[in-house]
């Protein structure tokens, strides 16, 4: 039953991304006039044969470290946005309505309330809707060897992304931003770089806990169990994922228009202050957890006390039932 149940969280995830894929793909084609870039679908084509070798050799329907489903949807939308702003940003025409594809769905009421839309709704409306499919793509999958404790997570982490994300894009209505093509080009990478987080599937998960048996010897408290010892946790990696494709690049190009470009605004200032806090806060972060990793027994204590504290309170009381067992034992043995 669970295996039926993930094969369907499969098809559906799956069935998501495409549908927005072939929608994005669509628009570009209508505004470039040229069917060829019906190409960009390859992407999205492949997800039935990655769904197909993912189920077959993985044990939970899903890989550990990497999702190669996101990867194959990013390759098919990235370079859809990248033609949709730049076709919108560098020569800002309107949308040939007498297109083959628009006549092709003229009669369906639906579609003749989204040739109505301006090519700037156009272009927003697919890239906000990009973020929150990859939110419900990445709910609806399944969760392979993650917990739902680490999937919420991990989810709430996607959003805050997004929403980070999104914000670059308000940089290119700047005037001084609009018909600068080497700025919205950099602008763009920096969209697509920052994109490469969603395939990576890095949960900032805490080490095992260590469980005492009354049967089993202590462990002395300057040893570490092999996981301790590793150069650099899972939250670490994440962290550097996330200042080394985001919240750095970010940064500079924000400063970049802010001291080279002259983009001097409420909202520019505000964000690129965020971003500096942000970036000051996760570079201690990583200072922190990689200090109390390799400090003698700090990890352990830190993130397991409660347990610790319970395990050594049963561990002496074990300890004082042997004793005064062996002293009765002791004691009988004299008597006889």
């Amino acid at each position: 039953m669970r295996r039926v149940m993930d094969v369907l969280l499969a098809l559906l995830s799956r069935f998501l991304f495409a549908v927005h894929g072939i929608v994005t793909v669509w628009r570009v084609v209508v505004v470039k006039g040229e069917p060829c870039y019906w190409l960009l679908l390859m992407g999205v084509a492949l997800l039935g044969v990655e769904m197909a070798v993912t189920i077959k050799c993985t044990r939970n329907a899903e890989w550990k470290w990497f999702s190669p489903m996101v990867f194959l949807y990013l390759s098919t939308v990235i370079p859809s946005i990248w033609f949709l702003e730049l076709n919108l940003l560098q020569f800002n025409l309107p949308i040939n309505s007498s297109s083959p594809d628009f006549l092709l769905l003229s009669h369906l009421p639906i579609a003749a309330g989204l040739a109505d839309l301006e090519p700037e709704n156009w272009v927003a409306g697919l890239e906000q809707t990009m973020l929150i499919i990859l939110v419900l793509g990445r709910w609806l999958m399944p969760k392979g060897d993650m917990s739902r404790d680490q999937l919420s997570q991990l989810l709430m982490v996607y959003v805050g992304l997004g929403a980070d994300i999104l914000d670059i894009f308000d940089t290119f209505k700047e005037p001084q931003v609009k018909t600068n093509h080497a700025v919205i080009i950099v602008g763009l990478s920096l969209f697509s770089w920052a994109l490469m987080q969603f395939p990576l599937v890095l949960t900032q998960t805490n080490p095992p806990k260590l469980h005492t048996k009354l049967h089993l010897k202590p462990i002395r408290p300057g040893l570490l169990p092999c996981s301790y010892t590793s150069c650099c946790s899972s939250e670490i990696w994440s962290l550097l994922l996330t200042v080394g494709l985001q919240d750095g690049p970010f940064l500079m190009y924000r400063l970049y228009l802010m001291l080279r470009e002259n983009v001097l605004n409420q909202l520019m200032i505000f964000f690129t202050c965020k971003n500096i806090l942000i970036v000051m806060l996760e570079l201690y972060r990583i200072g922190v957890v990689h200090f109390e990793l390799h400090r003698p027994g700090g990890r352990e204590r830190s993130l397991d006390e409660p347990q610790r504290q319970t395990e050594r309170a049963e561990g002496e009381r074990f300890e004082v039932l042997e004793s005064s067992g062996q002293a009765v034992n002791e004691s009988i043995n004299e008597s006889f």
